[in-house]
């Protein structure tokens, strides 16, 4: 928030001329600074600062005077400068004290000030100052108060103070929103009926006009509270003409998916797909059963399937995912399986081999691997395999979606850890169908072991159809979780010195991989030394003693793969890791996973951490290792992370809670790259308004469709794109 820096500066600049999309495309020649600031925040159009609506407010429609105020309030005091002088300790610092009228005095304190503070606070002139009242021995205080003229006529409304950023004034900022809210075209696009149906509306509901006019300058009597947590009821037009657009951008996005051609994968009863069912060496689940014949039913229809399968950790994805696959290739097209990291592509390919690659051999195909680490000459191989079509799988890491990489006729496309994808590389995913299939779009699965919360899946991913695994394979093992202090180390070395000496192995995972002067994290590189040491002379069951070794990003892909492969024979009793590991590592006799400075991760990756052990039949242990720091204490958020670990295993209350803690933008992660997340509307407390938008969204398309475009270009421009992904 930019502050005044005189109390004689009452003139407010100029409005500036609010930037037209026509001007957006002209380049930034002859625009001013912030201008082009607005630009930085897509304040191009009226619309869009008619919708960038106050963070907060500050009331500067009266004089308090001190004998009312209490200790933190907000209050616009007036007076007379009794001293103002520089001081030098314990900081440099310019302190003033006022005289305020109505009696009392307040001391205003700038740790960073200019001259025209010192001008504006002369001894006699008299000031106006803003901000928050502390109260304390010495008195009442304001540090660094906003400074205004006493002869400017006080507001009749509540003050706004607008999301800004580096060289965008608040007072330029109110002043092209106010030009903007004259300029924007706020007519209705909501009809009446709709509006008449929303959730709690009692008598005429608020037209957008008015709801805006009064969030950008309220009444001072207006209710505080129900401003700041966003009840008010002209919140609650904004949220939903915002969720209306969200889901209005859903529908429209299915109907145009809906209007393009995919091929039609069937399988024979007796083909591929149930001869690998017959050769697992495990049965499906029902819920493994019921999303395979949902994924069948959607690759049998012309339009493109774009479905997400979520499950929690060890539900069973993979197997799905080769069963899609499974039909695609009997049907004659090829399958690409793209995996955000090497390891987890790698986990993938090891199992698609072992199950698929006996029953391709017959057919003359085989399944690809694909990376940006594989010698030239056997990636040229593996790109005419490609090319050719004799490559019926290919599973890979972003390598896939390489320019070089030609498919003869791609028909589904599976995307494991969607979310760590950007819209850009699933688009580019599906843009490979290749030349045979010219006109066609594969089918997309995309894969999640991040369940996705109810509210979630009603409104951000509402264009996708969604597959739940809620039910675990047999013989999985319960994991008992436990938070300990850092003083607690010792404990844990001799807890790891029985596991290997039983025969078991463990996972102990830090979030840096060698010492930082800027977080004091324990290191991987300084507890693989530690670790070793500590287990010095410790023998296995098997009577050798036993190995420990170190996993992290910067090893060279072939060492990754060498030591992933050794602690999965069993070479290795302890893995040091990084969060290299944090999916796709499947190996059932580690039955103990230590993870270090556990408060600094997100609850998702704790719970997918978690999830490396318990693959066995063997009880499994998680141990969370916390250090409270020299405050003696963990934040509230990371307390809240720790607790739900310790509270439930279930992924999708996990989910729920992550979302509470987060918030959809950093739950979401890249899912949501380049694309506009909910400003307004809260996924936690807003449900019936999501339900409601749902409700009235395909209605809108279908008996108001002009209105519905003018809703949907108001609300999100040209920021559609990221809905084809």
């Amino acid at each position: 928030m930019a502050r005044a820096t005189s109390a004689t500066r009452s003139r407010r600049p100029s409005a500036p001329t609010v930037p037209d999309a026509a001007s957006a495309s002209a380049g930034r020649e002859g625009l001013s600074g912030p201008q082009r600031a607005l630009r930085r925040l897509g304040l191009v159009r009226p619309i869009d600062l008619a919708l960038h609506v106050p963070l907060r407010y500050e009331d500067w429609t009266r004089v308090r005077p001190l004998a009312d105020a209490r200790d933190g309030d907000e209050a616009l005091i007036e007076g007379e400068v009794l001293a103002c002088e520089v001081q030098l300790r314990p900081r440099r610092q310019l302190v003033a004290t006022l005289a305020v009228v109505g009696g009392g005095r307040c001391t205003l304190r700038f740790f960073t000030f200019y001259p025209s503070h010192q001008r504006a606070l002369a001894v006699g002139a008299r000031v106006r100052a803003h901000g928050e009242l502390r109260g304390g021995w010495a008195g009442w205080t304001l540090v660094h108060p906003r400074l205004l003229s006493p002869d400017a006529p006080l507001p009749a409304g509540l003050t706004p103070v607008y999301p800004t950023t580096a060289g965008l004034p608040q007072s330029y900022l109110r002043a092209a929103v106010a030009r903007a809210l004259q300029q924007a075209d706020l007519t209705e696009t909501v009809p009446a009926e709709a509006l008449a149906d929303l959730p709690g509306a009692s008598g005429s509901p608020w037209t957008l006009q008015a709801a805006l006019a009064f969030l950008h300058h309220p009444d001072p009597r207006a209710p505080r509270p129900a401003l700041d947590d966003r009840t008010h009821p002209a919140w609650q037009r904004l949220k939903a003409e915002e969720l209306l657009a969200q889901q209005l951008a859903q529908v429209r996005a299915r109907r145009e998916r809906d209007a393009l051609r995919a091929p039609v994968l069937r399988a024979p009863d007796d083909g591929l797909p149930r001869r690998l069912q017959s050769a697992l060496p495990f049965a499906l689940t029902g819920a493994q059963r019921r999303v395979v014949a949902e994924i069948v039913a959607d690759l049998a229809r012309p339009t493109p399937m774009h479905r997400l399968l979520q499950g929690d950790v060890g539900s069973g994805k993979t197997v799905v995912a080769a069963l899609a696959a499974a039909v695609a290739v009997d049907a004659g097209w090829q399958c690409a399986l793209m995996a955000p990291t090497e390891i987890l592509a790698e986990q993938h390919f090891g199992k698609m081999v072992q199950w698929l690659e006996p029953l391709l051999a017959r057919l003359g195909r085989c399944v690809a691997w694909l990376t940006g680490s594989q010698p030239r000459a056997q990636r040229q191989a593996m790109l005419s395999r490609i090319a050719a079509g004799e490559a019926a799988l290919v599973v890979g890491t972003h390598a896939v979606i390489q320019e070089q990489v030609t498919f003869e006729r791609l028909g589904l496309a599976v995307i494991d850890e969607q979310h760590r994808f950007g819209v850009a590389q699933r688009l580019a995913l599906r843009h490979k169908a290749g030349t045979a299939a010219a006109g066609m779009e594969p089918h997309l699965l995309m894969m999640s072991a991040t369940p996705i919360p109810r509210t979630l899946a009603m409104s951000v991913y509402a264009d996708l159809d969604v597959s739940t695994l809620d039910e675990l394979p047999p013989g999985r093992s319960p994991i008992v979780t436990k938070v300990l202090a850092e003083h607690r180390r010792p404990e844990v070395l001799e807890r790891i010195r029985q596991q290997v000496a039983q025969g078991r192995q463990v996972y102990w995972v830090c979030p840096l991989i060698e010492e930082s002067e800027a977080l004091d994290l324990r290191a991987a590189t300084a507890t693989h030394a530690e670790l070793a040491a500590a287990l010095h002379g410790v023998t296995g069951a098997d009577g050798r003693p036993v190995q420990v070794g170190l996993l992290h990003s910067r090893l060279l892909p072939a060492d990754k793969k060498a030591i992933m492969a050794a602690f999965a024979a069993g070479a290795l009793a302890v893995l040091v890791s990084t969060t290299v590991i944090e999916v796709g590592v499947d190996v059932p006799n580690a039955s103990l996973m230590v993870i270090e400075h556990a408060e600094r991760f997100g609850l998702s990756q704790l719970h997918q951490l978690r999830g490396r052990v318990g693959r066995g039949a063997v009880a499994s242990v998680c141990l969370l290792l916390y250090s409270p720091g020299e405050s003696g204490r963990v934040s509230e958020s990371a307390r809240e992370r720790l607790r739900a670990m310790v509270e439930t295993q279930d992924g999708f209350e996990i989910a729920r809670r992550d979302l509470a803690i987060r918030g959809p933008g950093e739950f979401l992660g890249a899912r949501q790259s380049g694309a506009p997340l909910l400003r307004f509307a809260d996924l936690q407390t807003d449900e019936p308004l999501i339900e409601w938008a749902r409700r009235w969204a395909p209605r809108l398309w279908q008996r108001h469709p002009e209105q519905a475009q003018r809703h949907l270009d108001r609300w999100l421009g040209g920021k559609l794109d990221y809905l084809k992904a």
